[in-house]
Parts: C-alpha cells; sequence; structure tokens
C-alpha cells in the first residue's frame, strides 16, 4: 500500500517517549496543557444547562457559521460579524488558510522557537515552513530583517503567534507596523492573547495588508473539547478571501450546532474561567522566579501558559530531560522540541497544578545543581 506523502512521516519513538512510558503515571507532569487536566474550577451546572438547551436546536447549517454564533463573537472580538468565519479548532483554521492562499509546494515564513504544530500542518497541505529566528535581547524580539531573508518567491503568508508559544512575546506594534510592509498576507494566531502577564498585547489587525487573527474557545475559555476557533479577517481583498473560506469552509461544515447555538452564552462565562487559569498561571509564574538559583534564569514571559527556564548547558536538553525523567520523574520539554538555537533551554507549563509544580520545580533545581 502506498500512502500519499502527506502522511509518509514514519516518526520513530524517541527516547523521552520511552523514558516517559518506563516510569508510569508516579511521574510529575510540567507540561500539563489541557486545563480540564489541570485542577481548574468549571461552572460545570450552568455548562450543562446552556448546551441542554442548545441540544434542541434543529440543523441549519451556515459555511461561516452561524449569524447568531458569529454576532455574540463580533460583540467580544468588536469588529463585525460579517469578518469571521468560525472553524472546529485552530488547527482547523490554519488549514482552510493553508487551502486559500497556498498551491502544493508554495512557503510560509514563520518563526522559531515556536510550537511545532505548524509543521505538520503545513505538510498535510502539501506547503512547507521557513522559519527565522527570534532574537533575544532583554525579550524576545522580530527583526524584520530575518524574516525578509526568509521569504523567496513562493511565500504566500508570514505567521506570527501572538504571544509567541513557548517564549510568551507578544508581536509588538513597531514589530506588526513593520511587518505589515513587507506586503505578505498575515497569520496571527492569538490564542493566548487574553492571557498577559509581564506585558499586554495587542490584535494583530491589518488595514494596509491581507491578515488573518485566529483565536478559540480552547484557550480564552479553557474549554478545549467545546471545538470552536475562528478566523478574522481585515485589510485589503477582505471580502473576497471570505467568499473564498466560505466555500472551502461548506465542504467541510465541521463546527456543530449545538456549540454554534450556546456560543452566546458560553462568552459570557468565559472570562470566569479565563480568570481562574490567570490566577493559576501567575502564581506558578511567581513561585518559579521566588526559587531559582544563580545558575539559572526563567526567561521574560510577557503572556501566555509557558515560562522558558535558562539552565547551564552542561548536558544537551534531551539528556536534561531524560535524566529528570529517569532520577527525579519529573517531565519538562526540551528545549530543542521548539527549535530553540542552542542547548540550555527548557519549558514548563504554568497552568500545571500547584503541589505537582512546586514540587517539580524544586526537583529539577536539584537536578540542576548536581
Amino acid at each position: 500500500m502506498t500512502f500519499s506523502r502527506r502522511t509518509n512521516w514514519k516518526p520513530s519513538t524517541n527516547r523521552l517517549t520511552l523514558a516517559r512510558q518506563r516510569r508510569g503515571s508516579d511521574a510529575l507532569d510540567l507540561t500539563e496543557s489541557n486545563p480540564t487536566r489541570a485542577g481548574i474550577d468549571y461552572p460545570i451546572e450552568e455548562l450543562s444547562a446552556i448546551f441542554a438547551r442548545a441540544s434542541r436546536a434543529p440543523y441549519t447549517p451556515d459555511p461561516l457559521g452561524l449569524p447568531s454564533a458569529r454576532e455574540a463573537l463580533a460583540a467580544h472580538l468588536a469588529c463585525s460579524a460579517d469578518d469571521l468565519i468560525l472553524t472546529a479548532s485552530t488547527s482547523e483554521a490554519y488549514a482552510f488558510l493553508f487551502k486559500l492562499l497556498c498551491d502544493p509546494g508554495d512557503e510560509i515564513v514563520t518563526a522559531i522557537p515556536s510550537y511545532p504544530l505548524l509543521e505538520h500542518l503545513s505538510a498535510l497541505e502539501l506547503t512547507s515552513m521557513r522559519p527565522f529566528a527570534l532574537e533575544f535581547h532583554r525579550r524576545w524580539e522580530i527583526d524584520v530583517a530575518r524574516v525578509r531573508e526568509a521569504m523567496t518567491p513562493r511565500t504566500r503568508a508570514i505567521v506570527v503567534v501572538n504571544p509567541n508559544n513557548p517564549t510568551g512575546s507578544f508581536v509588538g506594534a513597531e514589530e506588526q507596523e513593520a511587518l505589515t510592509r513587507l506586503r505578505v498576507p498575515i497569520i496571527s494566531d492569538e490564542v493566548f492573547l487574553e492571557y498577559p502577564l509581564e506585558n499586554r498585547g495587542s490584535s494583530f489587525v491589518g488595514e494596509d495588508v491581507l491578515t488573518f487573527t485566529l483565536g478559540g474557545l480552547s484557550k480564552s475559555a479553557g474549554l478545549p473539547h467545546y471545538k470552536v476557533g475562528w478566523i478574522r479577517v481585515s485589510g485589503p481583498d477582505r471580502k473576497e478571501a471570505i467568499s473564498a473560506l466560505e466555500l472551502i469552509a461548506d465542504n467541510f461544515l465541521s463546527v456543530a450546532t449545538p456549540i454554534q447555538v450556546a456560543l452566546p452564552d458560553v462568552l459570557q462565562i468565559a472570562p470566569r474561567i479565563r480568570s481562574a487559569i490567570a490566577v493559576r498561571i501567575r502564581r506558578n509564574l511567581d513561585h518559579l522566579r521566588s526559587i531559582s538559583v544563580p545558575s539559572v534564569r526563567v526567561l521574560p514571559v510577557e503572556g501566555g501558559w509557558s515560562a522558558v527556564v535558562r539552565v547551564p548547558s552542561t548536558e544537551s536538553d534531551e539528556e536534561l530531560a531524560l535524566r529528570l525523567i529517569e532520577t527525579e520523574g519529573v517531565i519538562v520539554h526540551p528545549g530543542y522540541f521548539f527549535d530553540f538555537p542552542s542547548d540550555g533551554y527548557c519549558v514548563v507549563s504554568l497552568l500545571t497544578p500547584p503541589a505537582t509544580f512546586d514540587e517539580g520545580v524544586r526537583r529539577l533545581l536539584r537536578t540542576i545543581r548536581t
């Protein structure tokens, strides 16, 4: 049997996965990013009542999303409902946009360090990612010259994550302006935008260049299992882009009716869930910084759910992560997972339940000192 090259990755099981399997369920997982498994208090009864009502709705599909859902979302985002397309997830939003903008063999420019999902999504659309490196000075910054160097005649879009995962750096106003001047469509992934820590970012909404701003309930309401994302379209050729996206979405009709009917009520509840998550990530970041040691540095975190920890480069990041699993029962993300420029980085999730986080960090620092 021959399958398409979209699926021809044949990934081998890596050493970290094998070590986690050997360790079993007693490990302290400092990579937990699922809020429904992180001990966050949810208004379960209210959510249940909302969906009990929504489940009675008839099926009246709209490729862009039900008008009532888009109007409620537009009020939340302070935009027009005509600028919005609902998707089943941010991943699906990327897939729609790659279909819209790219032919097979075309390229997308994006920053590293970054979460590796984009590479897989682009491969499924027969496109490729061309990375440019973020520069760390006092914060992680975008140098537009590096972006320009990564571009080729086949570049069809620039993807930014605002704030970036895992560096937590927002795309600042000057950086947005510089990227806009490149006159290439922008895809701005803003699922973590509503979780500021050291800074407050602004949404990337284009006036001079076609811009697609992504969000979803997965992070903004801590409801990844409700399966709603969205694309906000702005800038020149906006109407043409929305018409084409409507055609793409009409072939899938993937967003379930009950969540669309429930969306206005869910958006009313979302700030309470978001507040509980914000308290958790602030508490864990403060704790992480309070017990750091001279050889370890917690890098600036402007927003999001992750913290990058700079550690001595006495061994590879993979060897450190393996040693933590095998000797301490602690799971962290090694820096190479996100394409950091060198060894000496690990990433922890600030969403981790506090007791697990505190003990895991204590063991992490103990391991680095030994």
